[in-house]
């Protein structure tokens, strides 16, 4: 075997890691699990980890900073297809880190529809937590996922309709007969 051949374990290891890397850079959304607790998250890919800004007026992650670990699943962009499952570890980045200036850079390009962009940065050192998740171990991967649809349900929330839907005040318009009708 050439030394400069990677054995089977180390390519398995690199194939891993290049493919959560490529499906997590393609995937708009992505879900992180922990405390049983599914929150749907935007983020930014930067060497090797999922960058994610949560709290404040972004994305509410409640607790994420006392996590040891989380769950990542990550889901094809067009057809929204679980594609795999990876364990990450949790890196808070606060503004006194050495990645702050261009970790937070590029969340704040890639953020779409971001309120007041000049002053998003500073908003997130003062309001957010920035966090980067780091792939440890990929837990499932296609052919090995699990067969649950895994729905929960909605969060208790005061935008939340109970009521059926409203009465309408004019007549609606019926859909045409496709067929005509028989005279008896």
């Amino acid at each position: 075997m050439d030394p400069a051949e990677p054995s089977d374990e180390e390519f398995d290891a690199l194939f891993r890691r290049a493919f959560v890397a490529e499906v997590a850079k393609k995937s708009g959304l992505m879900w992180i699990v922990y405390d049983g607790t599914w929150h749907p998250v935007w983020h930014a890919w930067h060497e090797d980890a999922a960058c994610v800004v949560a709290g404040g007026d972004e994305q509410p992650l409640p607790g994420i900073k006392e996590q040891p670990d989380v769950v990542l699943d990550l889901r094809a962009k067009s057809t929204r297809a679980q594609v795999a499952q990876v364990r990450a570890t949790i890196e808070v980045i606060d503004p006194e880190h050495p990645d702050w200036v261009e970790v937070t850079a590029l969340l704040a390009s890639e953020r779409l529809n971001l309120f007041e962009p000049d002053e998003a940065v500073a908003r997130w050192a003062r309001e957010c937590v920035v966090v980067r998740l780091r792939p440890t171990d990929l837990l499932a991967s296609p052919g090995h996922l699990g067969h649950s649809d895994q729905r929960q349900q909605p969060l208790e929330s005061p935008a939340r309709t109970v009521r059926g839907r409203p009465f309408a005040l004019h007549r609606q318009r019926r859909a045409p007969h496709l067929s005509p009708r028989s005279e008896s």
